[in-house]
């Protein structure tokens, strides 16, 4: 597999984008964000992604260049229709958005319908984050095709449907949750079958509801499992939660749309820390509470505690100075797709 090093899987992903009709803008942010997945050691939202990002332009569900419009607002809450655009843009807006009428309301929240896929959740809670605010993000797929069986099911009705929780601090690793309420996100078992690796028990069912290994299973008919093991339960629920506020929410509504365009559902809200106590205050704290977890003796086998955010926090430190490998699977896409963009020899992919 190769191993690239960010800034260059940066200018290929934007460039192969621009190439299939997105703008300079939009281009951007959705390489930028995919790399910055990949440094945080989450393959499964990174460059894996653009050529499926592409095949939806092709298919038109995806727009480059849509604008996206305020249906509904008040001083604290907005509701933005993103007409199809791409997520990593339309949601950015909508962060910085209600970022601005929490510095005036202290409170604020948005949700979003009708764009693509948002990415890495964590890039929108962290952009209140360096604002000195609370961050939360939810999302779902709308009426595009599941892929997690409830608690207890064996055909999958619920989206991945992730959480995001981003808090300010002084740590050098910024503090922050990321996590898919199924017990791994979909790109992981896409990212095994690139990689022809098999996946650990309690990922996936089978299409008869049996539990395997074989990451293969999945487009056959089978399903992921909700977070949560034997206490599934509880990541069923949560991601129940989820459905409701970023699909009933926002309109979009449940269950599975026959033409199977994705379409993410996000509700956001910031809070900003500084209407509830001192800013500074907060941060030492914060990182005080962090080191306070740190401090306990490692159970057996374990190489310590980490706080939330801390792993890809070290991660991204280790790729941005080695490079980031690339399954041979993507990085021949990539090829592939320089190649029908008449940029091989633009960005060296010979």
């Amino acid at each position: 597999m190769p191993i690239v090093h960010a800034d260059r899987l940066t200018h290929i992903g934007a460039a192969l984008l621009r190439g299939a009709g997105a703008s300079e803008e939009e281009a951007r942010a959705v390489a930028v964000g995919c790399v910055n997945a990949n440094l945080a050691g989450h393959d499964s939202h990174g460059i894996i992604a653009v050529p499926t990002y592409i095949d939806r332009i092709k298919a038109g569900h995806i727009v480059p260049g849509a604008k996206w419009t305020i249906v509904q607002e008040s001083p604290t809450t907005t509701v933005i229709d993103g007409n199809w655009g791409f997520g990593f843009h339309v949601n950015a807006k909508a962060m910085e958005l209600t970022i601005a009428k929490a510095r005036t309301a202290n409170v604020a929240a948005c949700t979003v319908f009708r764009q693509s896929h948002v990415g890495r959740l964590a890039h929108y809670p962290m952009m209140a984050m360096r604002e000195g605010m609370i961050g939360i993000a939810t999302a779902d797929s709308g009426r595009s095709p599941k892929h997690v069986a409830p608690f207890g099911g064996r055909e999958a009705r619920l989206g991945t449907n992730p959480i995001s929780i981003a808090v300010p601090s002084e740590l050098e690793a910024p503090f922050y949750l990321d996590m898919a309420t199924s017990a791994v996100a979909v790109g992981k078992v896409q990212l095994a079958v690139a990689r022809g690796e098999r996946i650990p028990t309690g990922w996936i069912i089978d299409s008869e509801g049996r539990h395997t290994t074989d990451p293969t299973d999945y487009r056959k008919g089978g399903a992921l499992l909700p977070l949560g093991g034997s206490e599934g339960y509880k990541g069923s629920g949560l991601a129940a939660m989820v459905e409701v506020l970023c699909g009933l929410l926002t309109g979009l509504g449940f269950g599975v749309e026959p033409t199977g365009r994705h379409n993410d559902g996000c509700f956001m809200a910031v809070f900003n820390v500084a209407a509830f106590r001192p800013l500074q205050d907060f941060k030492r704290e914060v990182a005080e509470f962090a080191h306070y977890l740190k401090s306990t003796p490692p159970s057996e086998g374990s190489p310590g505690v980490f706080y939330p955010g801390e792993v890809e926090f070290l991660r991204e430190q280790e790729r941005r100075k080695n490079g980031i490998e690339i399954e041979d699977a993507t990085w021949d896409k990539l090829r592939t797709l320089a190649g029908e963009y008449g940029l091989t020899k633009q960005l060296d992919l010979a």
